[in-house]
């Protein structure tokens, strides 16, 4: 029997994104799925209901979730939304699990079958499906857009009757998805551009964007696309070196945040109080903290009337269609093979990549990282 295949409205305030645009929902309505979507769910990315043919259009969630198989969703879903789905059901999308403890107990207790879109693994075979780059992609475009804006200067040189002005110097922290989005966007937009991140191997991806690569002398490449944890020696030794670069910048955009865990701290108070009047951080990590010391999440602060420090939260939901349209895309790709000709979802758990992002199964957190979770809580019970 086809599965039957839920969008919920995302409730999550300031959450503009939707896990399904009408591509793909064609493709999936082709391959046999029967979709419903709630009535207006897709208008914050602005896309109507008559824009999705041959998809159910409910009026309620409640509606919606007692008849669902398989769910999908952009942020991770509450524990309310968890008490009206169905018991044994499916659901896709972002979790946030070091965050949401509670959340996977409750789903363990309904025997909810999760994937989490940030735990999909970094290999080549998944990078169709891997959320966390295609979203880091829309962040670090934006975060330079959020840079120009607040900046005090042009980007680019220009020649005027009243003389030459100077290009921007720009500064990118962290060379990953989000950060060579910045560093293409930056060189777009006419800037000079210096870019630095601890894993040496991203200085060829640097030069190739014809950007200079801020060599500190210190490398933390590590496993799984990542940086590992620096030591104290060498933290010091990557301010000192940084310092004397950002102290140049009219603009830093900084990226380097770990998925679940807190973004490292690389822009120290006395960096600030070193740059330019004038100058500009925009921290694309504030989700974890932010890279600077003096970052505050979802705010933008003048430090000393000297320099803005900006953190947002929720990036790429600023560009609601195109966000939409890639998250849905990274859904379909991870779930279609899946999908038989009649309809049917049949999930092989011991696919690299349903393996990698399978957070609970059949009423236990499954996924290495977050085991101890339910254990933890177990412990904490048994001690009251």
């Amino acid at each position: 029997m086809p599965i039957r295949l839920v969008i919920p409205n995302e409730i999550t305030p300031g959450e503009r994104r939707i896990a399904l645009e009408p591509g793909v929902a064609k493709k999936l309505v082709a391959s046999g799925v029967h979709i419903a979507m709630q009535h207006g769910a897709a208008l914050s990315a602005y896309f109507k209901d008559e824009d999705f043919t041959d998809v159910e259009i409910v009026a309620d969630a409640t509606t919606l979730y007692k008849t669902a198989d398989l769910i999908f969703k952009v942020q991770p879903p509450t524990l309310d939304e968890l008490d009206q789905m169905r018991d044994g059901v499916t659901v896709a999308g972002f979790m946030a699990p070091h965050l949401n403890a509670e959340m996977m107990q409750k789903m363990c207790a309904k025997k909810i079958t999760s994937l989490a879109m940030e735990l999909v693994p970094r290999i080549t075979r998944a990078q169709s499906m891997d959320a966390l780059s295609s979203q880091a992609s829309i962040s670090g475009y934006m975060g330079v857009l959020m840079g120009a804006r607040l900046a005090s200067v042009f980007f680019p040189m220009l020649t005027t009757a009243a003389g030459t002005i100077r290009p921007a110097r720009v500064v990118i922290i962290g060379v990953g998805v989000a950060g060579l989005q910045a560093i293409a966007t930056a060189r777009r937009l006419g800037a000079i551009v210096e870019a630095y991140d601890v894993r040496t191997a991203t200085r060829e991806q640097v030069e190739s964007l014809g950007a200079k690569f801020i060599d500190t002398g210190v490398s933390a490449d590590g496993s799984g696309g990542y940086a590992r944890e620096l030591t104290d020696d060498e933290k010091q030794q990557q301010q000192d070196v940084l310092a004397k670069h950002i102290a140049m910048a009219d603009v830093v955009i900084s990226t380097a945040a770990i998925p679940g865990r807190p973004s490292p701290k690389i822009i120290s108070a006395d960096m600030v109080e070193a740059m330019k009047t004038g100058a500009v951080i925009v921290d694309l990590a504030s989700e974890g903290g932010g890279n600077c010391e003096l970052t505050k999440p979802g705010e933008t602060i003048e430090y000393k009337q000297r320099v803005t420090i900006h953190g947002p939260l929720n990036v790429p939901s600023e560009l609601p269609i195109h966000a939409s349209e890639m998250y849905a895309k990274n859904l379909f790709n991870l779930l279609s093979p899946f999908i038989s000709e009649s309809g049917e979802l049949a999930l092989d758990l011991d696919d690299d990549v349903i393996a990698g992002c399978l957070l609970t199964y059949n009423g236990a957190i499954v996924h290495e990282r977050y085991k101890n979770t339910e254990k933890n809580n177990a412990d904490k019970s048994g001690a009251k």
